[in-house]
């Protein structure tokens, strides 16, 4: 298999990796670079755990290859937050309206919420559900997130 040299930007910071050429960004992100937040749940794509914004476009690292982030800006849960004592407004809404349980889908549910209120930043209650639907979670039933994104949304 061959390897490729990547040149991408991480949660605002410029990456060069290696990387042989069915290497999947789940796995680069998680097993090379120590990004955990990002999950693998499904390994098929329908699950939702292991979003990330390529480009600012809502993708599943585990169906990507890694040689398509090569020059593109990746976003990871862990590049949502300003900085390391601050969380963004939709963390610190999904804390406070109990977005989150067990804590499996929460950075997919972030990731893919970020991309929602990046693409429509005052969505309605119909609008979450439909955007939402590719994020599966078995703790809260879905009321909480909702919640929390439009919380977040009206803040």
């Amino acid at each position: 298999m061959s390897d490729h040299t990547l040149q991408f930007t991480l949660n605002g910071q410029p990456q060069t990796v290696s990387a042989p050429a069915n290497r999947l960004l789940l796995h680069l992100l998680r097993d090379d670079l120590g990004f955990t937040g990002t999950k693998e749940g499904c390994s098929v794509g329908v699950c939702g755990a292991c979003s990330v914004l390529v480009d600012g476009v809502l993708v599943s690292a585990c169906l990507l290859p890694a040689v398509f982030a090569d020059g593109a800006e990746i976003t990871t849960v862990e590049g949502l937050a300003p900085d390391d004592e601050h969380l963004s407004p939709l963390q610190e809404s999904f804390i406070r309206h109990g977005g989150f349980q067990c804590g499996i889908c929460t950075p997919g549910q972030l990731i893919a919420a970020t991309a929602l209120l990046n693409e429509q930043p005052k969505p309605s209650q119909a609008q979450v559900r439909e955007w939402m639907m590719g994020n599966l979670c078995r703790c809260t039933g879905y009321y909480q997130i909702v919640d929390s994104i439009l919380a977040a949304a009206n803040a």
